[in-house]
């Protein structure tokens, strides 16, 4: 294989970082909002509880509050990012917490053009449902996505209606689909998020999802492993019976992701391969103190060990 591989660098799976240096020229640093979204599943409207593993505080950042304002917020994320990420000057207002299309279309207007005013702020990133779209929503932000950088990342979570149904996720793999379809339809970059080791899912399950996904019209994909979070349904049902979980051991998954990796249609992004959240969070014991970026490094070292890349077994 050629030290070029066919999204145009040498590492050997198609990086998100790669991807904004090829697109852009350089780095682009998302910034998390908390707008005070709810969910459909969480405020009644086709269920109460919201998914059974979630708890939206393991992973929002300090700076992220409902009560400031979308343009404090922003500010106050480029002042967080700057100890670490000082040369970058672009980035992307991310609607992180919760459904951020879960809305009249006159607040989402408001939401998205103020982040879209601020200096730097080239694009969005707007995390949502599949049933929290509509042909009104889309048509709004197709015509936000001619004019910035749009993703709008859908929590799709697994392609069995049987886990979604489990988890109280509340929507079908089918709305997944459609909604998947109609953005692509509109030029709207397509996101999506995978949690790998849900409850009732085989390995050979699990991934076939990468050629189903890989089937899609996916801009971007997110892995992230099951963690089971402290104050979660999915918590207590764990310490009532934690022999119903199969939880990914770390060495395993990342060998297991190199799997899904080869799988994967190569013009997709990978955004994350892995899920991280502060271990006070935790209900199990994790994988010790190893953060993302040191994991990235070994499942790096996997492909190389076998020699392998993102799309190897993609039979498109």
């Amino acid at each position: 294989m050629s030290d070029v591989y066919p999204w145009g660098d040498n590492r050997r799976f198609n990086t998100y970082s790669g991807y904004f240096k090829r697109e852009f020229g350089g780095r682009v640093q998302k910034l998390a909002i908390d707008a005070g979204f709810s969910c459909p599943n969480r405020d009644g409207t086709v269920a109460t509880g919201g998914c059974t593993y979630c708890n939206n505080e393991a992973f929002n950042p300090s700076y992220c509050h409902p009560t400031k304002s979308i343009t404090q917020q922003i500010e106050e994320g480029i002042e967080f990012h700057k100890v670490r990420y000082r040369r970058a000057k672009r980035f992307l207002a991310y609607f992180q917490a919760y459904s951020n299309t879960h809305a009249p279309i006159e607040h989402l207007r408001m939401l998205y053009e103020e982040a879209l005013a601020f200096p730097g702020v080239i694009g969005l990133v707007i995390g949502t449902r599949p049933d929290c779209v509509d042909e009104e929503k889309l048509n709004y932000i197709g015509q936000l996505a001619a004019k910035h950088y749009v993703t709008l990342e859908y929590g799709v979570e697994s392609c069995y209606n049987r886990t979604l149904e489990a988890i109280n996720r509340g929507h079908t793999f089918e709305q997944s689909v459609w909604a998947i379809e109609e953005t692509h339809r509109r030029g709207i970059k397509v996101g999506a998020h995978i949690i790998l080791g849900l409850p009732g899912e085989t390995r050979n399950e699990m991934l076939a999802e990468a050629s189903i996904l890989s089937s899609l019209p996916i801009h971007t994909v997110k892995f992230h492993q099951l963690q089971v979070i402290r104050g979660t349904v999915m918590a207590k049902r764990y310490e009532l019976d934690p022999g119903a979980f199969q939880l990914f051991g770390m060495e395993e998954y990342l060998n297991f992701m190199v799997d899904v990796v080869e799988r994967l249609n190569p013009n997709m992004v990978v955004e994350r391969i892995t899920g991280e959240a502060p271990p006070r969070f935790l209900a199990t014991n994790g994988w010790g103190s190893y953060r993302t970026d040191q994991l990235m490094v070994m499942f790096e070292k996997l492909l190389e060990q076998r020699n392998t890349w993102q799309g190897r077994l993609y039979k498109g």
